[in-house]
């Protein structure tokens, strides 16, 4: 029992660090802030490869690393998943780097708390799993928080949106391709390496400007890029193989609300009460849609209900 439960508290505190670290990490872009957006994602993505391949060397996992990167370039179907999925999840990257350093965080976070919703509809359309009767009303009023923002601002949150569906189709790929989190992306930064590299040798006269050589600083900040992308992501892994599911779940809406919170009260962005209304629908549509994922809730919906007396 003990062991249990010291395994369920690693898993606990593991999962925690990664979501907390995934919500502070707007911060960590704003230090590179001076640095082009598309920049910081092609070192973000070079240096991801780097701390990967240690990762799984200090975890042994290299030679599994070689047996999946094998078995997916000899499948060309397995090729052409792995390959869409490193193209959505480098364009959701860029997406929430450009959005943090342009002032756009508040709705950078709304594309992260919409995104599960997405994914339902995503699991319908692809994988044609039916919705719920509460996991339509969840949509509906998130649709309606959208909406709302919508009208307000006079025009579609691209961004949340852009981040939401892109995160949502990198994990139907995802679905469709039989590799683990962390040698996943391990291949997907190997695939996509080469661009990040070519990119900077077009936009960049020398290697010591691609790379910063003349700003510690920057550099530094550049490579620690990398290790701000694979430690939350070695932490998710350790937590996600010992605490159930529906815990992950609610912990998943952790990091856009620390990231809200960022946006708000550290960077100043605006959050009136238009932005408060729209966001309490998508707050209610998440709870809602959580709360109906949860066994408590699916052993209320086997109670038979209690006869009523007789008037």
């Amino acid at each position: 029992m003990g062991k249990k439960i010291d395994q369920h508290g690693i898993g606990l505190l593991t999962a925690l660090g990664a979501y907390f670290l995934w919500g502070i990490l707007p911060l960590y872009w704003k230090l590179v802030s001076h640095v082009p957006a598309s920049v910081v994602l092609a070192h973000r993505i070079i240096w991801s490869l780097v701390f990967m391949f240690g990762i799984l060397l200090v975890m042994r996992k290299i030679p599994t690393f070689f047996q999946e990167v094998k078995s997916i370039f000899t499948h060309k179907k397995q090729l052409v998943f792995i390959t869409l999925a490193a193209c959505f999840i480098s364009f959701n990257w860029f997406t929430y780097i450009w959005a943090v350093n342009n002032g756009h965080l508040v709705e950078a976070s709304l594309g992260y708390y919409i995104n599960p919703l997405v994914s339902v509809i995503f699991g319908m359309i692809f994988f044609k799993e039916t919705l719920t009767k509460w996991q339509t009303i969840s949509f509906l009023l998130a649709a309606v928080g959208v909406l709302i923002l919508a009208i307000y601002t006079g025009g579609i949150p691209f961004i949340s949106l852009t981040l939401a569906v892109s995160f949502a189709f990198y994990g139907v790929i995802k679905k469709k391709v039989d590799v683990g989190a962390l040698t996943g992306l391990a291949v997907e930064t190997v695939l996509v390496t080469p661009v990040a590299l070519i990119y900077l040798t077009i936009v960049y006269s020398s290697i010591g400007d691609a790379f910063y050589l003349s700003s510690l600083s920057t550099f530094t900040l550049l490579v620690g890029a990398g290790a701000a992308t694979a430690i939350p992501l070695l932490l998710f892994a350790i937590g996600a193989r010992r605490i159930p599911l529906a815990t992950i779940g609610f912990l998943q809406y952790l990091a856009p609300t620390i990231s809200l919170l960022i946006g708000i009260f550290l960077f100043g962005e605006k959050f009136s009460g238009i932005h408060f209304l729209a966001f309490s629908f998508i707050w209610v549509a998440l709870a809602i849609y959580t709360f109906s994922k949860t066994k408590l809730f699916k052993r209320l919906q086997h109670v038979p209900l209690e006869k009523q007396p007789a008037s």
